[in-house]
């Protein structure tokens, strides 16, 4: 049988992007407030604890509240934070350096807390964002579970992505609960992550500039 060969009409860009997007996975469907409780009761059994007696009667759903509270980063959007900018700078172009901005986060291994401090530079290009803003974008980040080195570049990235300025700089230092509570037990050690794009990561001077900055406050 001889085979039948047909010529199709190339296709259009709509029907390449249709082919080439991403396909979205659904969200994955939240729990109710029964079923986080039971999940704690669960937890609190495999302690050896009487999930009965009455310190720990209410504790399920004081957990679930809790647990609603710290990880509120994952309904937050950090892009609509920094949506709001201002272009009317008087040619201001130099640095802008938020330091200190405490935080509090949970280790994505052991859901075990991360204390800390991050430490947020930028260069404008025509438009800044309000100080508390760049706050704001850290607790959206602190407040879902974390690695520390993961945490850093995403303040970074979307910082550089919304404002599109010259070069971000972030540094993080905490204290990991994980490695003070449980395994080594080592209590007081410190991370310290850093992340720098643009200007911050090609000119060697604006990183010093940065670091130095951030420092000064530890020897006044």
């Amino acid at each position: 049988m001889d085979a039948v060969i047909k010529s199709f009409p190339p296709r259009t860009e709509e029907e390449k992007a249709a082919t080439t997007a991403p396909i979205e996975k659904p969200a994955a469907k939240r729990p109710s407030q029964k079923e986080a409780e039971a999940a704690v009761r669960t937890l609190l059994r495999w302690t050896g604890d009487d999930v009965e007696r009455e310190g720990l009667i209410e504790t399920p759903a004081r957990v679930a509240k809790a647990f609603r509270e710290m990880f509120s980063g994952y309904d937050q959007d950090p892009v609509a934070e920094l949506g709001r900018t201002f272009e009317e700078v008087a040619g201001y172009d130099d640095l802008v350096l938020v330091k200190d901005i405490s935080f509090h986060s949970h280790c994505e291994h052991h859901m075990v807390p991360i204390i800390g401090k991050v430490h947020v530079g930028y260069l404008p290009d025509g438009k800044v964002v309000g100080l508390s803003k760049i706050a704001r974008v850290v607790d959206i980040f602190a407040r879902r579970l974390q690695t520390q080195e993961a945490m850093t570049a995403q303040i970074a990235n979307v910082i550089q992505d919304v404002l599109k300025p010259r070069g971000v700089a972030v540094m993080v230092e905490a204290e990991h609960m994980c490695m003070a509570m449980r395994g080594i037990r080592k209590q007081g050690s410190t991370t310290l992550t850093s992340t720098f794009t643009g200007a911050f990561k090609t000119e060697p001077a604006e990183q010093v500039r940065f670091i130095t900055l951030v420092r000064d406050s530890r020897t006044a």
